[in-house]
């Protein structure tokens, strides 16, 4: 018996799976109020795709020199977590991943976040009885755009790289997964400027299809 070509589903969260990019900036924001420091000039944008650890280097110049990295992490950490409930999920996300469920397909998330915010945001979704599992940036040595995320997915998962197919809406995320050998989906709507992938759309039922047509 031919086995199909694709076995499992990576899915990048905020931006493809989650409209989390209001409540990321609104807890820059509210972290930069702790210190008494005005980031309100910030376009909502700013930080797409960006980890946390690079947004700190980038803001260093306007924070006091006495604010230590780890509590300003955990200052943005505790305001989105503590206001999940404002999630909303992007569209077609959770009926495309229940979809895949019932055809038996696995699926996992790959985030860059950190644990607590992966977890406030399966917990929004409600998608906790859908996943296997689930890698935040705590979880890796190194995170997106390296691609050992998307290899240590693989090797959890005990596929092939070139089995799984990953979803991802910005270009660190596409980086890393086209770096691990998986099949890369681009999720138009959240970005778009993520350079090659094996399939551009801006349907998230669109990965649906992959599994659909056999592969």
């Amino acid at each position: 018996m031919n086995l199909p070509r694709f076995r499992a589903v990576a899915w990048d969260i905020d931006g493809t799976l989650v409209d989390s990019e209001p409540l990321h900036h609104e807890a820059l924001l509210a972290a930069g109020h702790n210190w008494d420091v005005d980031l309100s000039d910030l376009p909502d944008q700013a930080f797409r795709g960006i980890h946390v650890g690079d947004v700190w280097k980038l803001l260093t110049p306007r924070l006091p020199a006495d604010i230590i990295e780890a509590d300003w992490h955990e200052a943005i950490n505790d305001h989105y977590v503590g206001h999940y409930e404002r999630l909303v999920a992007i569209p077609e996300a959770v009926a495309t991943m229940r979809a895949l469920a019932g055809l038996g397909v696995r699926q996992v998330c790959v985030s860059n976040s950190a644990r607590r915010v992966v977890d406030a945001n399966i917990k929004s979704l409600g998608i906790e009885d859908i996943i296997e599992f689930s890698l935040s940036f705590d979880d890796v040595t190194v995170g997106k755009p390296d691609p050992e995320p998307y290899l240590a997915a693989c090797r959890k998962l005990s596929l092939q790289p070139g089995e799984v197919v990953a979803v991802e809406d910005s270009r660190s995320g596409v980086t890393s997964a086209r770096a691990g050998g998986l099949y890369v989906v681009g999720y138009l709507p959240s970005g778009g400027d993520f350079g090659e992938v094996d399939l551009a759309t801006d349907r998230l039922s669109s990965v649906l299809e992959l599994f659909r047509a056999g592969n």
